[in-house]
């Protein structure tokens, strides 16, 4: 659980930290969208290396995103199996029974590890980078729009800003009761599948109490606060673009022209 990287914030002053959240935001969207044009060799390895720098321009150490990345890799290793055994292609490899494993198909589980792996370390570097709270807020400056059509924008800001928050908390949570069956003699490690499952049940009753609890709590200490609502409410973190915002979104267009002409 320690592992988990979602809703963590790393302190730093480099120049992905001091970046506008909206500007964050934009480029992570430009991503997940040209990271489909990412269809070869060149393609990939140019996406990897432009990842990887990043990752280096924002001064956190990259075995933090692999260590980061385990949680994920059961999800990632089934999708790419999947595409090893079931995809078809015209050069056949290897053919036992229902399973055939043909060229077409390993090269395209190469390219869906590696965009899971890709979007996995952006998504990442977007949150170790930015607060949980100037990200609801940048969300929030993007949904703005959205008001005149009776969307509760700063509802939802405050929503994912809360859930942000809570995502290490819980995790904390787990760990500590976790520790508590242990300590009891509870191993969650051993016996069948079926056993396995039932051996979660003692962490999710206790962790659904103690979130029922806080939440309660936060709300408590809400309506104490005065909470309304978001009209009327002035900000204390003013968002501000700059010219390095422009840039970075400059960048992440030029990057999605230069894959439109390099993919095959």
């Amino acid at each position: 659980m320690d592992k988990l990287i979602l809703g963590r914030y790393i302190p730093g002053d480099s120049i992905i930290h001091r970046l506008d959240p909206r500007s964050k935001l934009l480029a992570m969207f430009l991503f997940l969208l040209i990271i489909f044009w990412a269809n070869n060799l060149v393609t990939n390895l140019l996406l990897l290396f432009f990842v990887l720098g990043l990752v280096l321009l924002s001064k956190i150490k990259i075995s933090f995103f692999v260590s980061g990345l385990k949680p994920m890799i059961g999800i990632i290793l089934f999708t790419t199996l999947f595409q090893v055994f079931f995809a078809g292609g015209q050069e056949v490899l290897v053919k036992f029974w229902f399973i055939t494993i043909t060229l077409e198909g390993l090269q395209q589980a190469g390219i869906i590890f590696m965009r899971f792996v890709l979007i996995v370390f952006f998504s990442t570097l977007l949150t170790l980078t930015t607060m949980p709270l100037s990200l609801a807020d940048g969300v929030e400056a993007g949904l703005a729009p959205l008001k005149y059509i009776k969307v509760p924008v700063h509802e939802i800001g405050l929503m994912l800003s809360m859930s942000l928050r809570f995502v290490p908390t819980l995790m904390d949570d787990t760990t500590r009761i976790m520790n508590a069956q242990r300590a009891r003699g509870v191993d969650f490690g051993e016996g069948n599948i079926i056993q396995k499952v039932k051996s979660v049940i003692p962490i999710l009753i206790p962790l659904f109490a103690s979130s029922f609890k806080r939440a309660d709590a936060l709300a408590t200490a809400m309506e104490a606060r005065g909470y309304q609502g978001g009209e009327g409410r002035s900000k204390y973190r003013m968002l501000h673009w700059k010219w390095s915002d422009t840039c970075t979104i400059a960048i992440m267009i030029g990057l999605g022209i230069l894959l439109y002409f390099l993919k095959t």
